[in-house]
């Protein structure tokens, strides 16, 4: 009975593990290419556009596109293509000496170097894209009254700072210290027995 029960029990291992396969691998969009020049996503049984195949790439869904008869990739053939549209057809990223420099280090000894700088770049380029999304959700989350508050404290600590004015020091306090200061000495004048010095 415990061999039996073993049996089963690596049955349902080897069917789990089969199951997670079969998982991982459908994560990953499959796009397939025609002789015609069509895209056939297999995940919505619809053909699509190179439009759509750019709004996969912004959404951040992974995928591949395959030649339907060879089953070639040919992704970065698709990509490039979106690329070549967007470069022509909108605001450029590519400057013509961007260009230059890019085609003059195929070949090179520079050309591997070079990918790994643009694919560290782009990545560092991405994350301060997302802190600076993450610190404007943050701002526009936080209460209102909360954030003109810590603004105005800002103001007002920059204004005392530029006008010189201590932040507990009273109003008039500076202007009456010569005031203050005779009073005190006539004052003490007339407990020693003197007569108090005439003011003009």
């Amino acid at each position: 009975m415990q061999s039996w029960a073993d049996s089963n029990d690596r049955r349902a291992q080897r069917t789990r593990v089969k199951q997670a396969r079969v998982i991982t691998v459908s994560d990953i969009r499959i796009i397939k290419k025609y002789p015609n020049r069509r895209l056939y996503d297999t995940a919505i049984s619809s053909y699509i556009t190179l439009a759509d195949v750019k709004r996969l790439v912004v959404d951040g869904v992974e995928f591949r596109v395959v030649d339907a008869k060879s089953k070639d990739d040919l992704t970065r053939t698709i990509l490039l293509q979106i690329i070549s549209e967007e470069e022509e057809g909108g605001e450029p990223i590519f400057s013509t000496d961007l260009l230059a420099q890019i085609i003059r280090s195929y070949g090179g000894n520079m050309q591997n170097l070079l990918t790994s700088y643009l694919e560290k770049s782009m990545a560092m380029w991405a994350e301060q894209q997302r802190a600076f999304r993450e610190q404007t959700r943050d701002f526009m989350d936080a209460n209102p009254m909360t954030m003109l508050t810590q603004i105005a404290e800002r103001n007002l600590a920059m204004w005392r700072a530029m006008s010189g004015v201590q932040k507990d020091t009273p109003p008039g306090d500076k202007a009456g210290g010569d005031t203050a200061g005779g009073d005190d000495e006539d004052t003490r004048a007339t407990a020693a027995g003197k007569r108090p010095r005439r003011r003009s």
